[in-house]
């Protein structure tokens, strides 16, 4: 088995989609959503995302198919005076196929997006990990830092000012 690491282009959108419904299949069981509306919405997305130059989509291949892939984007921040950076680099839908896991794939992968990141000039890159995979980030070298606060819109958590849960049950899952 010998993977090919690349930054994903228009001609995987299909194959972006259908990794993304596996890895949300796998995380967070059926969803709501059909496959057919999410893949157009995805689709969009991704076509949106590839062209703006502000995106990398990261993945790696397997005798043709896709079989594991890293979101990165980058992201402004407002000029300061004395600060050169001006941005830095969110990563989120960090994912690898199961039968491939355990193979230094995701690794490599998370090597190359980070290197992406820092050549386009990000300061720092940020992600938010699920519990199991605070070791798999630890070994690329992220550190834990403070933890960010964060609001929910109304729309998607009803009516401000309504009884939402603690905050750690609202940041359970942030990717």
């Amino acid at each position: 088995m010998q993977a090919v690491f690349r930054e994903a282009g228009p001609a995987d959108i299909d194959a972006l989609i259908r990794l993304r419904w596996e890895m949300s299949l796998e995380q967070q069981g059926q969803p709501t959503e059909t496959f057919d509306g999410f893949a157009q919405r995805c689709g969009s997305f991704l076509r949106e995302a590839l062209a703006s130059g502000k995106w990398g989509v990261w993945v790696a291949e397997v005798d043709g198919s896709l079989v594991a892939h890293i979101y990165i984007q980058l992201i402004d921040k407002v000029p300061r005076p004395g600060r050169v950076a001006n941005k830095y680099a969110y990563m989120t839908a960090v994912y690898t196929s199961p039968r491939f896991r355990g193979k230094g794939i995701g690794g490599e992968l998370l090597q190359r997006a980070c290197a992406w990141a820092e050549r386009a000039g990000a300061e720092f890159t940020i992600v938010w990990p699920a519990e199991r995979a605070v070791d798999f980030y630890a070994r690329a070298g992220f550190v834990r830092t403070t933890e960010p606060m964060e609001r929910e819109s109304a729309s998607e958590a009803g009516p401000v000012g309504a009884d939402q849960g603690s905050a750690a049950e609202m940041t359970e899952d942030v990717g």
